[in-house]
């Protein structure tokens, strides 16, 4: 029986749908560096939650520039750990925060990265065993980034090692978990079918076109996934707000009370 407080927050994650989340990761910024030129985070956000995404994940330091009314209609998930593109092995994520320290700064949820089959699986996978049980402890929800990547890694679309990470995070206490689209696609069904928390889907690498990002989306719902965690085809786009409203109309099921003309000029929008 889950308690009241952790009801309450899942309920605020899932404010604009009882079954499907649009979620907009911008923890790329230790990974990567700035998420885009010329563009302050707290701009971004402004954009975000104007285009009514459910939830942003940003590292906790982000939160200092940030309007707090910013999150009054969108969720706030922090995120734990980290890695630079720069380390020797970039697969190893580690912890940089703990669950007590976002709540002290309002989170609603947490999450953090594990890669399956790096180097440092082992601290990884007890790391997210450890935030698991602190969530249990705090009534924090908690979103699992799952990924299969490291040495023995060949192919990291591979359906039966998204299965595996998937299961690995749903045994270990996650309450919602994130991993890519599997090869084929189609794989997603089975894997979601089984998985007993919702499996939401990364937005993949980078797209020239938003009609491609559309498509992987409903390619997504169409195979069970609970809806998608899109960062940089998002935030890199030449118009964030636009693009976010795209995403969430579609995960929803809502037109946004526009007609098929101004859908139209929506997407122009975005293209231009």
């Amino acid at each position: 029986m889950e308690s009241f407080a952790r009801r309450l927050r899942l309920g605020r994650l899932y404010r604009n749908d009882d079954a499907r989340l649009l979620v907009v990761p911008l923890d790329h910024s230790i990974t990567n560096g700035p998420l885009a030129a010329g563009r302050t985070i707290d701009g971004l956000i402004e954009q975000l939650v104007a285009g009514r995404v459910d939830a942003v994940v940003l590292h906790k330091g982000s939160l200092r520039h940030i309007d707090p009314r910013m999150f009054t209609n969108t969720s706030l998930i922090v995120h734990l750990s980290a890695s630079t593109q720069h380390a020797v092995d970039p697969d190893a994520k580690y912890l940089v925060a703990s669950v007590e320290e976002a709540l002290r700064m309002g989170a609603d949820a947490v999450s953090m990265h594990v890669n399956m089959g790096s180097i440092e699986e082992r601290r990884q996978i007890s790391d997210m065993a450890a935030v698991a049980d602190a969530c249990d402890r705090w009534n924090v929800p908690l979103l699992a980034m799952m990924y299969a990547r490291g040495p023995k890694i060949a192919n990291p679309r591979d359906p039966d090692l998204i299965a595996h990470a998937v299961t690995l995070a749903a045994d270990l206490g996650a309450d919602v978990v994130k991993s890519v689209l599997p090869d084929p696609a189609s794989a997603l069904a089975d894997i979601a079918a089984a998985c007993p928390v919702p499996l939401i889907v990364a937005g993949g690498a980078p797209a020239d076109d938003t009609g491609e990002v559309l498509s992987h989306v409903r390619t997504s719902l169409r195979y069970g996934a609970a809806g998608v965690a899109i960062g940089r085809n998002v935030f890199q786009a030449d118009d964030p707000m636009t693009m976010a409203r795209l995403l969430s109309d579609l995960i929803h099921g809502r037109s946004g009370g526009q007609t098929h003309s101004e859908q139209r000029e929506l997407l122009d929008i975005t293209r231009s």
